[in-house]
């Protein structure tokens, strides 16, 4: 009996479940029904409604409509790669000419700024003139800098060659060159800071990501203009039997580029692009920006220190500075080994 009764008891409760879905279905179904609304209302919840059901989605990138800005930041990245292309250059410039292998090591200092612009970062983002621009106040500056120095060395660098070459035990033609070139990278790296900072305001936000495509490309095909291409033309071998001997030319005993030649045509370019950067591209105004935190110079400088603590800021750190040790004596001498063989 007791078995009978509680299958019965159990078909009672199977019949209910229906019922009671039943009953939940009308009741969510006099729920969802709308009031009778008016049509303009109608229309406003219907566009409520669809608004906040659909997810919020990132817009898509449109670069066609930054692409001004996106050829800018190229021609700006491709300017600054020029001199540390041709900085990459001049060790086997002056190897030509007799330089000693401590004088190599004594020129190799002038690539250091790119390594500790850290250091003076903080001050190219925080001190800046409002009316002139937060980017331009260092960008304009730092660019006809740079020109000038390269328009400058190139009356007075195939005599510091040529020092090197008469007078082999002298430093001074070698510690020249350096401190050159060291200010020419300080002023490089600092082009660089600006330029980055710059990306970040001159390109919409859904197309930022075009920023490091920009100085990726944009700074390597400056070094490949400066190093390659310049001593590719330099070679009067190269200009004799590819160049000139297809044009009909006249050999001759120099390459279709010189040192002085280059330095003199990139320092013009230089202070010709930066004139007109100054004068037509505006910059946004990004001190009463809602969307990004303003710090003065100690915050910023105490933010980095706290960024610097961070434990996985520095085991990367520490990567990246061992990373090179097995393989950086032969980067840097396969290059110099090779003319002492030819």
């Amino acid at each position: 009996m007791e078995f009978r009764y509680r299958l019965k008891k159990k078909d009672i409760q199977i019949e209910e479940i229906p019922d009671q879905n039943q009953a939940f279905l009308e009741e969510k179904s006099t729920a969802d029904t709308p009031l009778s609304l008016s049509s303009s209302e109608n229309e406003t919840a219907k566009n409520h409604s669809s608004s906040t059901s659909m997810p919020s989605i990132l817009k898509q990138n449109n670069w066609q409509k930054d692409k001004f800005s996106i050829s800018l930041l190229l021609f700006l990245y491709l300017l600054q790669g020029i001199p540390l292309g041709l900085a990459s250059a001049l060790p086997l410039i002056i190897q030509i000419y007799g330089a000693k292998m401590s004088q190599q090591a004594t020129f190799s200092l002038a690539f250091w700024p790119f390594s500790i612009k850290l250091l003076w970062a903080p001050i190219v983002d925080t001190l800046f003139f409002k009316r002139f621009g937060r980017r331009k106040s260092w960008l304009i500056p730092t660019q006809y800098l740079i020109g000038i120095v390269m328009i400058i060395l190139s009356y007075y660098v195939n005599d510091i060659l040529l020092l090197i070459k008469t007078s082999p035990n002298s430093q001074i033609p070698i510690y020249t060159l350096t401190s050159i070139f060291f200010g020419i990278s300080f002023l490089a790296a600092t082009q660089d800071i600006c330029v980055d900072g710059w990306a970040l305001s001159m390109l919409a936000r859904e197309n930022v990501g075009w920023a490091s495509t920009c100085n990726s490309v944009g700074q390597t095909a400056g070094m490949f203009i400066g190093r390659v291409v310049f001593l590719t033309l330099e070679s009067n071998e190269f200009s004799n039997n590819y160049i000139r001997k297809l044009l009909s030319m006249p050999f001759q005993s120099s390459g279709l580029v010189t040192l002085a030649g280059f330095l003199l045509f990139w320092g013009i370019t230089f202070i010709v692009s930066t004139t007109l950067i100054g004068f037509f591209k505006r910059e946004k105004d990004q001190s009463y920006d809602p969307d990004e935190p303003h710090f003065g110079l100690l915050e910023t400088y105490k933010i980095l220190i706290k960024v610097l603590c961070l434990p996985a800021v520095r085991s990367t750190a520490l990567i990246l500075l061992t990373v090179k040790i097995g393989f950086a004596a032969t980067d840097s001498m396969t290059g110099l080994e090779l003319l002492n063989v030819v």
